[in-house]
């Protein structure tokens, strides 16, 4: 795998071997997709006509059953470093998906928005956490190729999943015209459900972030207008590993973003507290879409 080489350049006090037995284990809860699974087209038709509860279980059923393309199972090194002040630099290697989750088949799948809600239980069965606002930035950064952002006309057609498939062809036309491969990290292409502080007081909400612009430039700042059940066609939902590599040591990041000597590392705002929410959930305790919820339309 490409990043066990980088791994062992930047940790020389773990095994080759640990790193080389490590990362294939990273990705070992997301189930096989089965041949059976539906493509991203195939699986746009069958939520269609669905209402916003429905459609949100049958993107965490496909999610769950592994039903996501086999480029998003090699993750890639990205690097975050903290310098305190007075003190020496510390640098960690955290582990991502090179592009947002997405439904289908390597060569047909569609870039799913969900709620906060799908999403945290997604990603946690998955062996995942959500990024922070400055693992963003970090990924953004060391992309190899940058999208550059296409918002579509705000209003509530913004949650639908004719704007889902819309705004996934737009980005895939990007890819053809430039030639950017499946695979190699990416970013531009949607704002970021991220992990920050300001949940802790607000519970109900979902925090958004990024969507960079070519300068560098986020078109979203960090913000949670929007209640936790809503999603619509601009947000991605970013994989990262729950294990990261600090000072050559492999640990649990939920451990690391709660320690108040190394969470800055991972997070501008200091030890995020929410990060406990993100703790698996039953698909049949889910909450969100049994009555409606109203939000701001943004582009």
């Amino acid at each position: 795998m490409k990043c066990v080489s980088v791994l062992i350049l930047a940790a020389n006090c773990v095994a080759a071997g640990e790193l080389t037995g490590l990362l294939p284990d990273l990705t070992q809860k997301i189930p096989h997709r089965a041949a059976t699974a539906p493509t991203g087209s195939e699986f746009a038709k069958q939520v269609a006509a669905l209402d916003p509860r429905q459609r949100e279980r049958a993107i965490l059923n496909e999610i769950l059953d592994g039903n996501i393309p086999a480029f998003l199972r090699s993750l890639v090194p990205v690097e975050l470093k903290y310098e305190p002040p007075n003190a020496k630099p510390v640098s960690a290697t955290i582990f991502v998906a090179p592009e947002y989750l997405a439904i289908g088949s390597n060569t047909d799948f569609l870039r799913i928005p969900m709620n906060l809600e799908t999403a945290t239980t997604a990603v946690s069965r998955l062996g995942f956490i959500l990024p922070t606002k400055k693992m963003v930035d970090a990924i953004y950064k060391q992309s190899s190729y940058h999208f550059v952002p296409e918002p579509l006309p705000a209003g509530p057609q913004m949650r639908s999943t004719t704007y889902y498939q819309r705004h996934n062809e737009m980005i895939e036309r990007q890819a053809r015209d430039r030639g950017i491969p499946a695979g190699a990290l990416v970013s531009g292409d949607k704002k970021d459900v991220v992990l920050t502080n300001l949940l802790a007081t607000r519970p109900d909400r979902i925090a958004i972030y990024g969507w960079h612009r070519p300068t560098g430039v986020p078109i979203q700042p960090l913000s949670t207008v929007h209640g936790a059940c809503y999603a619509d066609y601009s947000h991605g939902i970013r994989l990262v590993s729950q294990t990261a590599l600090i000072e050559g040591k492999l640990r649990p990041i939920t451990d690391l973003l709660q320690d108040p000597g190394l969470a800055r590392v991972f997070s501008d705002e200091g030890p995020i507290h929410s990060v406990s929410d993100q703790a698996p959930r039953n698909p049949d305790d889910l909450q969100c879409g049994r009555q409606t919820q109203s939000a701001p339309f943004a582009p």
